[in-house]
């Protein structure tokens, strides 16, 4: 039985027989791609087995390196990147060669530039630049004791001071410096609030003679601003300036221990620790709130008690004691008034015991025992409207 040939055109048969194969010459098609007997097809492959078609994911690393190289941030990171990316790129037939030979030109031009900046200092002059400007009050280097000049005067906005001699003319001295705690900006009103508070307590211990104190001096706080904190400003600086914005000082307001002898310096005390219990009178009058100014008398009933010991405790010179002990005498003499007044019945008793005992205050012993210490003499006018201290924020 003969066998029919397969369906179709018959094939020619080479007359000389099979040739031997071209070895310069393309590899024969690959037949499994051919449509199958039931449609199916096969699918041609790429690199790596990834089949044509198919979009290739672009190299982690070559993204890293370019964006290091841009920033110039760490260029020799970059430049690492960049070489690993090119590498690995051509062993796993990912795209972003020309991210890794762009991230790795730009981290070579970085390192050359850090060189020569970190060769001739600039690095340095460059870091210092960005302190000053992101600090703020800090950037001041303001410390107790330092007098300067601010150029955009003390209220508002100061963003830099000028150093000089206390003995010349200047805008303002420096009597505290308070670092506040750390955490998010509390507020303007939050800082005032501290300003005053800590201020007030610092001012009588650098210039412990407040009656020495010009009346065309105030008090002056630079505070750090919401930006300034950002960048870690913490500083209120607590300052003496004039009155008068376009006036300035002349010589040292200075009188604490650094400057006064250890005579004036605990006469001071007493009289500044009285002067304190003093401030604390109720805002509210008698008629409305006796019962707390009657806590009140107690309390500078009492101060007056440890005043009047400290002052019969201390050697005084030969030509300070009579003064010192007349005063001593009054200020007994007021302690029993202020006793009495914490104990009124009504509104009208107390502020007849209140009169009474405010009598003393400043009275003509504590002139004479004053002038027998070498301190100020004239006592200081009080002006009840006086406003409080100004502010300025860096």
């Amino acid at each position: 039985m003969s066998i029919p040939p397969p369906p179709g055109a018959p094939q020619p048969q080479d007359p000389y027989g099979p040739q031997p194969r071209d070895p310069y010459a393309p590899p024969p098609a690959d037949r499994s791609s051919a449509p199958g007997p039931y449609g199916t097809a096969g699918m041609p492959y790429g690199t790596a087995g990834t089949p044509y078609g198919t979009p290739k994911s672009v190299n982690a690393l070559a993204v890293a390196a370019l964006v290091l190289g841009v920033l110039c941030f760490i260029p020799a990171l970059g430049l690492v990147l960049g070489l690993v990316a090119l590498w690995q790129i051509k062993r796993s037939g990912q795209s972003g060669r020309g991210l890794a030979i762009g991230g790795a030109v730009l981290s070579c031009a970085g390192l050359v530039l850090w060189a020569v900046v970190l060769s001739t200092g600039a690095a340095t002059t460059a870091w210092e630049g960005f302190k000053d400007g992101a600090q703020g009050n800090e950037s001041l280097s303001l410390a107790k004791g330092d007098c300067f000049d601010a150029p955009g005067g003390l209220e508002g906005d100061t963003y830099d001071v000028d150093p000089v001699s206390c003995a010349g003319r200047h805008d303002g001295e420096v009597f505290g410096v308070v670092t506040l705690p750390g955490g998010s900006y509390p507020g303007d009103a939050a800082i005032t609030d501290a300003a005053d508070e800590r201020c007030f307590a610092l001012q009588d211990q650098y210039a412990m003679d407040t009656w020495a104190m010009p009346a065309h001096v105030d008090v002056y706080y630079l505070m750090p601003s919401r930006d300034s904190w950002r960048w870690g400003d913490r500083v209120i600086t607590c300052v003496f300036g004039h009155t008068d914005a376009g006036t300035g000082l002349t010589g040292s307001l200075r009188g604490d221990p650094t400057t006064l002898g250890t005579d004036q310096v605990v006469f001071l005390s007493t009289a500044n620790a009285f002067d304190a219990a003093l401030y604390e009178e109720p805002e509210d009058t008698p008629e409305d709130d006796l019962a707390g100014h009657r806590a009140w008398a107690t309390q500078v009933h009492d101060v007056l008690g440890d005043q009047i010991e400290a002052l019969r405790a201390h050697s005084w010179p030969s030509g300070a004691r009579r003064p010192v002990a007349d005063l001593v005498e009054d200020m007994e003499d007021a302690r029993e008034e202020w006793a009495r007044a914490s104990e009124a019945p009504d509104a009208d008793t107390y502020l007849a015991h209140y009169d009474e005992a405010y009598a003393f205050v400043d009275g003509p012993a504590t002139v004479t025992a004053r002038k027998a210490l070498g301190l100020a003499s004239t006592p200081p006018a009080y002006d009840e409207d006086e406003g409080g201290a100004s502010e300025a924020q860096v």
